[in-house]
């Protein structure tokens, strides 16, 4: 039960989180590439989890999810969906105003 509260843990305290096979600048499958470039180029800071150096999170994040693949948006504690929804979010111009939305909401609070 350690990793779920882990996993909530991480959710909640990062607006923008991505968990990905490797990290934004050096991913480990394509389809985590695909995702992290669309988000950097939305210009919003976000967060990462690495799950190849995390297998606890690996294993558990998809039942938590419900989401059987890897990688996972989550935004504002919901989760997104995996790289075709956000692949397709960003070619419908829906993921930048949602990043950025989160970042100012989440901005002002501190």
């Amino acid at each position: 039960m350690e990793t779920i509260e882990q996993i909530k843990q991480q959710i909640s305290e990062n607006p923008i989180i991505l968990y990905m096979k490797g990290s934004p600048k050096l991913p480990n499958c394509g389809f985590s590439a695909q995702a992290s470039q669309a988000i950097m180029s939305c210009g919003e800071k976000f967060a990462y989890v690495d799950i190849l150096q995390n297998p606890e999170i690996r294993s558990e994040l998809p039942k938590y999810a419900e989401w059987p693949t890897f990688p996972q948006l989550w935004v504002d504690g919901e989760l997104v969906g995996g790289c075709d929804i956000i692949l397709e979010m960003y070619q419908q111009g829906e993921l930048a105003p949602l990043l950025k939305e989160t970042a100012e909401k989440y901005a002002t609070d501190e």
